[in-house]
């Protein structure tokens, strides 16, 4: 393949809405793994067939080279057969695969013999994480953080949305990792992302912030769900983020957490089963009720007493440890769940934030007082 026809990784990642398409030609398993944003799969191997493939070439390379050359030569047919419709004049595709090797380098070749002055990733998928994990070391420390501290219930995550609604630049980890970060954090629609596809996710989000302005973000344990941060953003959260305490009280703390958790109501046999894992914590008699009043339909008794009796001591007492100075933090009461509530918490938290930068009076969650932004 000519060098002519291939784009290095830094100048294709800063071009990537100039691509008619973004063509991922690995297999359906790798794509769903991980992939490039915005590409589509159109694989020149099966999950099956590559596996066919790989034990072939180690058993005989050029026989699995034969078998496999023919099986890509189809596919990439069937896929200029199936879309024809995308491809238009003057289209410019950019194609990639797992190392920028001979998958999507056939692929390529194709679509230059066809006229399309198509590009291929030097360096592949592999580059491109390369990239991602490069990034996600360098950039946060960039970026004023101002997190958004409370107990459980207390609106947070609404508070960010409110927030990012009135044109404050927001991070919210949860949407990234799909997933509210506690043991019934699960989201009944949505699968959480593979630890790389939720980097992926955290390198977009990252880069499309403005490091002149405060971001805001809520605070979060290392791992969210079956995710994990990259240690530096946790780092320069915990460490130099501008903590706000986010207070309301329990009723609307209640009320807020039937809300979100609302899918319960039709499984309280899949609650009963999540928080049995509480049981070496909380001890098995009164896990053993919190159970008894879910399968009882009485959701606000027992969201009341796990607010009070796990949720609450462990969570602060997990602040208390990460976020020594948390006790001198500013502090935002929110009345309710209810838009007009959060919007009137947000309006007075953009107000806070602006004073406390301009006076030069946070309070940095781990001791440190960042830079204004």
């Amino acid at each position: 393949m000519s060098q002519y026809h291939q784009i290095q990784p830094a100048e294709a990642l800063a071009r990537l809405g100039d691509f008619g398409t973004i063509i991922d030609v690995r297999t359906p398993a790798e794509f769903a793994e991980d992939h490039l944003p915005g590409a589509v799969n159109w694989p020149v191997l099966s999950n099956e067939e590559r596996h066919i493939v790989g034990t072939l070439y180690r058993q005989d390379p050029l026989e699995g080279r034969k078998v496999g050359a023919a099986m890509v030569a189809r596919n990439i047919a069937a896929h200029l057969d199936a879309h024809r419709d995308v491809m238009q004049k003057h289209w410019r595709p950019l194609v990639y695969c797992w190392r920028g090797g001979q998958r999507s380098g056939a692929m390529n070749w194709f679509l230059n013999q066809v006229g399309f002055k198509a590009l291929q990733l030097v360096g592949g998928y592999k580059a491109f994480r390369g990239e991602v994990i490069k990034t996600l070391a360098a950039l946060p420390e960039r970026f004023d953080f101002v997190v958004l501290c409370g107990r459980t219930g207390s609106g947070k995550t609404r508070l960010l949305q409110a927030l990012a609604s009135q044109g404050a630049q927001v991070l919210d980890l949860e949407a990234v990792a799909r997933h509210r970060g506690s043991v019934l954090g699960a989201l009944p629609d949505q699968p959480q992302p593979s630890q790389k596809a939720f980097d992926t996710g955290l390198w977009q989000a990252l880069l499309a912030l403005d490091p002149t302005r405060p971001v805001f973000v809520e605070s979060e344990s290392r791992k969210i769900g079956a995710v994990q941060l990259p240690e530096p953003l946790h780092q320069r959260i915990r460490e130099h983020g501008r903590c706000v305490w986010i207070a309301m009280e329990e009723a609307g703390r209640v009320e807020l957490l039937l809300e979100d958790y609302a899918h319960f109501k039709q499984d309280p046999e899949g609650f009963s089963a999540l928080i049995g894992g509480l049981v070496a914590l909380r001890g098995r008699e009164r896990v053993g009720r919190w159970q008894a009043m879910a399968r009882a339909g009485q959701w606000a008794e027992v969201f009341g007493e796990l607010m009070r009796e796990h949720y609450d001591p462990g969570y602060e007492r997990s602040l208390t440890n990460h976020f020594p100075q948390l006790a001198s933090a500013p502090r935002v009461a929110v009345r309710n769940g209810h838009a007009e509530a959060l919007a009137v918490a947000a309006r007075a938290l953009l107000d806070q934030t602006a004073t406390s930068s301009t006076s030069n009076s946070s309070v940095a969650c781990g001791g440190i007082t960042p830079p204004a932004p």
